[in-house]
């Protein structure tokens, strides 16, 4: 059967496009089906309590409705990235694949089932004129170390480069500049010009070139972020794909960018290209992914269909990928997918037949040996557009992505909302018990209302107090073993360096691996998250019986009668930003030029013990005072949630056990929608499988 064959898939329209898009997505559409179910249960919440609950259901209602998994793409140079991107959104020309490298702009994908009601949009922001300042004055984080070190003639350079920068966007942009600086611009539409104005370097003007416009890039030097609204096809809920610059910019400012994207997602595709795989040039990619979790990143090899012998090459790949992961302590058991960008914007364009003649063997040659076994279907295997569409690789992706989103943090996501959902439920049910007690037994084991509220509020000041100070106590043992762990590595780093002098002499360049820094400051994130976790489980433990108690007192209510579900910890991010380059990282002239500025063994030992610590002076800062703190403030956050929820129940029970028992059940039974008892009960069965 020949591949290339799509004489009878002639007429390709969006339903044929959009069954092409729906391959691999089964495990994302279980996780839709979830959110159904857990959205129709709020929506039952909302009918069956009163007031207070249907505003705390409708909350949560809203919460579960801005749920969005992003993704995050990072890569190599030319490793065809964008193409990849435009093949996962179904338009293959959306995002300029074919122009000069994208600027240290992070676009995303907002992505929305066609169902839905959202317009497409875009909004790009502008960088502040602090940020741009920082640029040019320094020339970014690059320059910043290379002026830490004293390598004058890289640091003017590298000012030289940013100053040019500057006048160019002067002069694209006139008057506007400084006014645009901070700006954010809003339209009501996307496509491939607006996005060429805002994120795509654009050549210079050149009047003998009607091809090359001035528009093209015009916005693209002082561009921030961007970010684009769009319907896709079969997509059973909303996602976000981040298509991240390079990292291997001139000022570094992309590395910091795309860390702060990796760090907001949960998953990380990384693209290489099968013609570089993954080599000793491509530590700034190990470094930023070495520090997320295995099961979170998936390496995707793109432009397998410039191979020219496939069958034998990608096994060899693959290896030689999982070899260099593992000699450079990347994440362990990443999965490894390969496919073509090009093939699958072929394919869902239906012009398979006009692939280049290399591009086509390849395809023919790899369709003979690929296991698309569990990919696409006996059907599905002889239809020429959707076997060059598994092997594509996109399929393989989706499914691996989908997985991810199901058991990470669509799984997450539901359980936070769902755990508080049931404790509105349960307080539903309880308010029906309470309502339903013979009017002589209505007050027995009754606390007064006024000292239950006391020592509700007592409850909640104590427990939050004990959080709060078990937070002090984790973030000081926290900062103290980053502080000693850091201290520890310069002390090895400048005994080494004076071995090295004392053996070799001050002519010879030396240079220290960094990865035991790192490792060890990776080791006590873990820590924090483990004592993080373990201090939010005992606090919202210990409220919970206290919670327990109280309803006994107050409403004779048992912890059988209301039970109380408990709030999860929220999820620790990973320490993406220990993957940031510093000094000891790179082996620039302006490395060896440091060497030849330093005069005897106590100024070389000195002058690199403060170069040292001044570079990793930042990322354990971050770690400290950003990361840290930022759990403290989630962990926090969170358990303050559970209380007011927690209020909110006890507010209605104690409404409940105040009013009259005949008047209470006689508004009950005016209100309740038909089949109360029914619903109620399919109800907390449905939240109960999510709590």
């Amino acid at each position: 059967m020949n591949v290339l064959n799509t004489s009878d898939h002639q007429g390709f329209d969006q339903a044929a496009r959009a069954e092409l898009l729906a391959l691999g997505l089964q495990p994302l559409q279980a996780a839709a089906t979830s959110v159904e179910a857990l959205r129709g249960a709020l929506r039952a919440l909302q009918s069956l309590g009163d007031d207070n609950t249907a505003k705390r259901a409708d909350r949560l209602l809203r919460q579960l409705e801005s749920f969005e998994p992003s993704i995050t793409l990072i890569g190599q140079i030319k490793s065809g990235k964008t193409s990849l991107v435009n093949a996962l959104v179904g338009q293959p020309d959306l995002l300029p694949a074919d122009v000069n490298p994208w600027t240290s702009v992070v676009t995303s994908l907002h992505l929305h089932p066609e169902e839905t009601e959202i317009k497409p949009g875009a909004s790009f922001r502008f960088f502040d004129e602090d940020e741009w300042d920082r640029l040019i004055s320094g020339g970014g984080r690059i320059g910043e170390l290379a002026s830490r070190a004293g390598a004058d003639d890289e640091l003017e350079k590298i000012k030289a480069q940013a100053a040019e920068m500057r006048e160019k966007s002067r002069v694209r942009l006139g008057q506007k500049f400084e006014i645009l600086l901070g700006q954010q611009r809003d339209y009501g539409y996307v496509d491939k010009d607006l996005i060429e104005r805002y994120v795509c370097l654009g050549e210079e003007p050149d009047a003998d070139d009607p091809d090359v416009s001035d528009e093209q890039g015009r916005f693209a030097d002082i561009t921030k972020s961007a970010d684009l609204t769009l319907s896709r096809p079969a997509l059973p809920m909303p996602l976000c794909l981040r298509d991240t610059p390079g990292v291997n910019d001139t000022f570094m400012m992309r590395e910091q960018i795309t860390i702060r994207s990796i760090r907001d997602s949960r998953i990380c595709v990384v693209v290489l290209s099968a013609h570089q795989a993954l080599s000793a040039t491509d530590l700034a990619l190990i470094r930023l992914i070495t520090h997320v979790k295995s099961r979170d990143v998936i390496i995707f090899v793109n432009r397998v269909d410039e191979l020219s012998d496939p069958t034998t090459q990608i096994p060899q790949i693959a290896q030689s990928i999982s070899d260099t992961l593992a000699h450079h302590k990347g994440p362990e058991d990443a999965e490894i997918l390969f496919g073509s960008a090009l093939w699958a914007s072929y394919a869902l364009d239906n012009r398979l037949d006009t692939l280049p003649p290399a591009s086509a063997d390849a395809l023919l040659e790899w369709s003979g040996k690929a296991d698309l076994k569990g990919v696409l279907s006996d059907a599905d295997l002889r239809d020429p557009v959707k076997l060059a569409w598994g092997l594509s690789g996109i399929p393989a992706l989706q499914h691996a992505l989908s997985s991810r989103i199901a058991d990470g943090i669509a799984e997450t996501t539901l359980r936070r909302i769902g755990s508080s959902a049931l404790n509105l439920a349960n307080a539903v049910a309880a308010s029906r018990r309470i309502s339903a007690r013979p009017m002589d037994t209505a007050d027995l084991g009754k606390l007064d209302s006024a000292a239950a509220h006391e020592r509700l509020q007592s409850i909640f000041t104590q427990e939050t107090g004990k959080l709060d100070t078990a937070f002090d106590n984790i973030l000081s043992e926290f900062s103290d073993r980053m502080d000693r762990v850091q201290a520890s590595f310069l002390d090895r780093a400048t005994a080494s360096l004076i071995v090295h002098l004392e053996n070799y002499g001050e002519m010879t360049p030396w240079t220290y691996d960094p990865a035991g820094l790192r490792m060890l400051l990776s080791s006590s994130h873990k820590v924090l998250a483990r004592k993080s976790k373990a201090a939010f489980e005992a606090a919202a433990q210990a409220t919970s019986e206290a919670l327990s108690q109280l309803y006994l007192q107050a409403f004779g209510l048992s912890a059988e009668e209301i039970a109380i579900s408990l709030p999860h910890a929220p999820q620790v991010p990973p320490p993406v930003s220990l993957g940031r380059t510093i000094a000891l990282d790179l082996n620039g002239s302006w490395w060896k030029r440091w060497w030849l500025h330093r005069r005897g063994y106590k100024t070389y030992a000195a002058n690199f013990y403060e170069l040292i610590k001044a570079e990793t002076n930042p990322f354990v800062d971050e770690l400290r005072d950003d990361l840290a703190q930022g759990v403290r403030d989630t962990a926090l956050q969170a358990f303050d949630a559970f209380l007011t929820e927690q209020k909110s129940v006890f507010t209605s029970l104690d409404r409940m056990a105040q009013a009259d028992p005949e008047e209470l059940r006689a508004h009950i039974a005016k209100t309740a929608p038909p089949d109360t008892q029914a619903l109620l009960s399919r109800t907390l069965d449905t939240l109960s499988e999510y709590a």
